[in-house]
Formats: structure tokens, C-alpha cells, sequence
């Protein structure tokens, strides 16, 4: 008994050390040191699946396969070339977020705004019908419901006509889906996988990290991309959480091959194949909206998903409004905000009024009052769950993803956001949002000042597990 305290005191002395060189803020350091030093039993567990902040293995695992990994890369950027845009033509920030993205902007892409779960899976139902090559499905969550069966069936009549279909979900976001669902769906030829983030003994405790991505790519041709996941509640079937409030976009044109790049580099991870795919862009004949593809993963030095956000709001002169179900900015992005609002932009920013996590929903509220100081409009949307992933920067600039503001898309998952220079699209995706304004209510800063002590008490307390919810 004496050699195994004895062990694990060291162990937690070893860990601590690890976590003072490698954590992401002062304060993280401290709270994992004092921890890990005096109660290691607790504590060592919990690092070895919390302390992490990047995710091992990806770079060593795609050296094994360089030159194929090299020749998709390579294929992808030499076919998107004649459609780059020229740097003078682009806003000056995107240099700085397109050097992170590793993909340009492209030109002649045509955009489609799908509001709402019906929308979303009438058109992705659609082009999956359409299929002539191959389908590539890739959603954080896939669930053995009306819905999901409804994809399944879709899914496996066009790979009975012999088209290639590839679906890739993640672990922790459909821990719920059958085996059933999968085997049935292999048993037709369906090529199906997890995400599968804690291969090797390095990665076995990695369960924090989580591909929180939702894409879909026909032919690469079209894509569809956005905040909704395959499952009854995204259609306003759960009654705690209806109507649910989601987006998702559709695109066509050259833009697609990143997207398209982004699903395949997901699959190698997790099955180390690399199927045969087109690679020979079509411009669109309905616009020429200009599209830069931002995906964002915890594998490098880079915190991309917030350089992403700073710059995009530092570079507002007239607007910005965002929308996220959960809304935990770091303090760089807070910095931004601040900013923002000191130099009089319009910054608006809806979440949801009705929560799937208390205390994200709790947590929010620390960040919601040190911005409404500074005369930051919030709103919470009231008559569901608003779950999507919007952005709208002045007049012409807009995005929509899987990002929300948290620390968990900042920092722990692979996601992706289309980035849009188009005036039509951004008076659309205005449009959306005055409609969420309407149906959601000011968040009024005197009346949080109001509520109770132990109220404020779970904001705090909450806010302190921020950086693992």
C-alpha cells in the first residue's frame, strides 16, 4: 500500500511537471499542478483525458502515407489555381486567415442558404439521389432514428446501384448509434467508420478531442456543410428543445475540393485508405461568389479557430453578429469584442434562450454581463434551441459552420466554416438574422445584475469548467 502511494505521489509529481511546460494558460498550469501534486488519484485520470491540448498522431500517421497525402494536396491546390483570386482583390485579413486555412479563395461558386433541418435533408436527400461517382457523408452525429434511417435508405440504394458511398461519424457524438445501423448499412456495401481519435497507446485516453465536423460532397461537385447532425431533433421532433433552429449551406463550384480534401483527410486518419475521387472543379453558372474553405483541427502549434475569430472581427467597421448555441470566447476573442464595440461597430450577438447544457448555458453568462458593459447587444433566442453557426461581418462577408464560440471548438475539435465575400449572400444571411432577433428577447444587462447570489454562484463555478465542457 505504502510502494503504490508512494507510485502514484511520484506519477502525479511527473504529470504536474508535464502539464507546467505544456498547458495552454498560467491558470490552467496552476490548477493542474496543485491538483495533480495533491490528489493524484483523482487527479491523473482526469489529465490523461482532459490536459491534453493537441491532438498526437495525426502528423506521424499521414507521414506514413507522405506522398499520397502530398499528391491530394497537390492536386487539390494546382486545380483550384486558375480560380484563386488575386490577394489584391481579397479583404486584407484573409491573408492572415487564409496562411492558416492552407486553402485560397476561390471564385464562381454558387451558395445556397438551407434554414432549418427540412431544407437541409430535402437537399442533401436530394443530391445524394443524384450521385453518379461517389458520396462522401461525414456528421458528428448520426442516430438510429427516423431520420437516420431515412439517410441509411438513401445511402444504400445508390450503393446498390453501384455507387461508391464512404460515411465517417464520430465516437463520442453517436455513442448511441447501433451496431446494427452499421453492420446493415456494411452489409451493402456502405464503407463505414468512427473517427477513431485514440489510435496508437499515446492517443488510447484521447477522448476529449472530437471531430465535431457535419459535411457532405457529391461527385465534388456539390457540398453541403453546416451545424445540423442526422437525427430527429434537428427536424423539431424533440419536444424539450423545438422548434430546433439550425443552418446549413449548400455549394456548388470550385470551393467544394477543399471540403472535399477536408473529409478524405478526416477518413485516411481513421482508416488509412484514400479512394479515388474527382478532382476537376465546375464552375458555377448561377454566380461567381468568392469562397475560402476554413477547416480547423487541435494538431498544430496555432490556436486557428480563434486566430480566425480575431481577425475577423478586428477587421469590422460597421457589423458584427454572431450566432452560437454556446458562447465561452477566450480572452483574445473577448479582447477583439471589446474592441469592436470601443470603436462603435454594431455588434449583435443571439444564443439560445433554451439549453441542452446547463452549465454552458450558466458559463455564458459571466462573459454575456463583461460585454453588455460595453453596450454589446445579446439575445436569447426563445422559441427553441438555436443551435447554428453564423457569422455576418459588414456588408459582404459571411460565414457558416460547425464553429461554436467555446473553447471546445477553439481548442479541441476538428472543425470547418465556409467564409463568403458576397454581398447577395451576406443581405440573405441579414435577413436570417433580423428574423432571429425578432424571435428572441434583448438579454437585458440591469436584470442580470438582479439575479440571486447562488445564481451567480453557478455562473462562476460553471465558468471554471469551461475549458473541458
Amino acid at each position: 500500500m505504502v510502494v503504490t502511494l508512494i507510485v502514484v505521489y511520484i506519477l502525479g509529481i511527473v504529470t504536474a511537471l508535464h502539464a507546467a511546460m505544456t498547458a495552454r494558460t498560467p491558470t490552467g498550469a496552476v490548477a493542474w499542478v496543485i491538483s495533480l501534486v495533491t490528489v493524484p488519484f483523482i487527479a491523473i485520470p482526469l489529465y490523461a483525458v482532459f490536459g491534453r491540448n493537441r491532438f498526437q498522431g495525426r502528423v506521424e500517421a499521414f507521414e506514413q502515407r507522405a506522398k499520397e497525402m502530398s499528391n491530394l494536396k497537390t492536386n487539390c491546390a494546382q486545380h483550384l489555381r486558375p480560380w484563386q483570386v488575386p490577394e489584391k482583390q481579397c479583404p486584407h485579413w484573409f491573408q492572415a486567415t487564409q496562411d492558416i486555412s492552407q486553402h485560397p479563395i476561390v471564385s464562381n461558386n454558387s451558395m445556397t442558404l438551407l434554414i432549418n433541418g427540412h431544407a437541409t435533408f430535402e437537399s442533401i436527400l436530394e443530391g445524394i439521389a443524384q450521385a453518379k461517382q461517389y458520396i462522401l457523408f461525414q456528421f458528428y452525429m448520426i442516430r438510429d432514428d427516423e431520420l437516420g434511417q431515412k439517410v441509411k435508405a438513401a445511402l444504400t440504394k445508390r450503393a446498390q446501384a453501384g455507387i461508391k458511398v464512404i460515411v465517417l461519424f464520430d465516437e463520442i457524438g453517436s455513442q448511441d448509434l447501433s451496431k446494427t445501423y452499421v453492420k446493415e448499412m456494411r452489409s451493402q456495401g456502405i464503407e463505414v467508420s468512427s473517427f477513431k481519435p485514440n489510435q496508437g497507446w499515446l492517443n488510447r485516453f484521447q477522448l476529449n478531442f472530437r471531430n465535431h465536423r457535419k459535411m457532405v460532397v457529391i461527385d465534388g461537385l456539390s457540398a453541403w456543410l453546416g451545424g445540423h447532425n442526422v437525427g430527429d431533433e434537428y427536424l423539431g421532433r424533440n419536444p424539450k428543445l423545438s422548434p430546433w433552429r439550425d443552418t446549413h449551406i449548400k455549394l456548388e463550384g470550385p470551393a467544394v475540393l477543399p471540403i472535399q480534401l477536408t473529409i478524405l483527410s478526416d477518413w485516411y486518419w481513421a482508416t488509412r485508405k484514400i479512394p479515388t475521387v474527382n478532382w476537376t472543379p465546375t464552375a458555377s453558372h448561377q454566380n461567381n461568389q468568392k469562397v475560402m474553405v476554413f477547416p480547423t483541427a487541435p494538431t498544430g502549434s496555432l490556436e486557428n479557430a480563434s486566430l480566425f475569430f480575431v481577425a475577423a472581427i478586428n477587421s469590422a467597421k460597421q457589423r458584427i453578429w454572431l450566432s452560437s448555441p454556446y458562447f465561452i470566447p477566450d480572452e483574445a476573442v473577448m479582447k477583439a469584442l471589446q474592441l469592436a464595440a470601443l470603436r462603435g461597430v454594431d455588434v449583435r450577438i443571439i444564443t439560445t434562450g433554451k439549453p441542452d447544457s446547463l452549465p454552458v448555458y450558466l458559463a455564458s453568462f459571466h462573459y454575456i454581463q463583461k460585454l453588455c458593459e460595453l453596450n454589446i447587444r445579446f439575445y436569447a433566442y426563445k422559441p427553441g434551441f438555436l443551435h447554428q453557426k453564423a457569422m455576418l461581418i459588414d456588408e459582404h462577408t459571411s460565414s457558416v459552420g460547425t464553429h461554436n464560440f467555446d473553447n471546445r471548438s477553439f481548442r479541441l475539435n476538428f472543425e470547418v466554416s465556409v467564409v463568403t465575400v458576397d454581398t447577395d449572400l451576406a443581405n440573405q444571411i441579414e435577413t436570417m438574422f433580423e428574423k432571429d432577433f425578432d424571435n428572441a428577447q434583448p438579454i437585458d444587462p440591469d436584470a442580470l445584475k438582479q439575479r440571486p447570489l447562488w445564481w451567480w454562484l453557478g455562473v462562476k463555478l460553471s465558468r471554471l469548467l469551461a475549458p473541458i465542457l
